[in-house]
């Protein structure tokens, strides 16, 4: 999907760069016009998609609230408690069921890069 989308990106700047292109009786150049094919062809392959998007919202959408509503209030008093979490590990799930989140000991402190390192990629 990501491909198309930057090449019909790619269409548009194109369309808009070569201005002087002859334009059709609606004002928009051979370029601007393939652009806006493009776009209304992609919109006419995802409409069921979005249908079925807009359907699964609507069935779970009453359930997401109540979990928000329940869970919201217990989530912001751990955002609360936890000033850093860079100091603590993923959570774990164990056999039996619980939930566990690991604090690092020093050693793994020291080993974790700085937030303010860049890396390049």
């Amino acid at each position: 999907m990501k491909p198309i989308v930057a090449a019909a990106c790619i269409a548009i700047l194109a369309g808009s760069a070569t201005a002087q292109e002859a334009e059709d009786e609606r004002g928009l150049s051979l370029m601007e016009r393939g652009a806006q094919m493009l776009m209304e062809g992609l919109m006419r392959e995802m409409e069921p998609a979005m249908d079925n998007l807009q359907g699964m919202a609507e069935e779970f959408g009453p359930a997401m609230r109540d979990f928000a509503s329940q869970m919201g209030p217990a989530l912001r008093n751990l955002l609360d408690e936890v000033e850093d979490w860079s100091v603590y590990h993923p959570p774990e799930k164990l056999e039996n069921g619980d939930i566990i989140i690991r604090r690092k000991t020093p050693q793994e402190l020291e080993q974790t890069p700085d937030a303010g390192n860049e890396i390049d990629i």
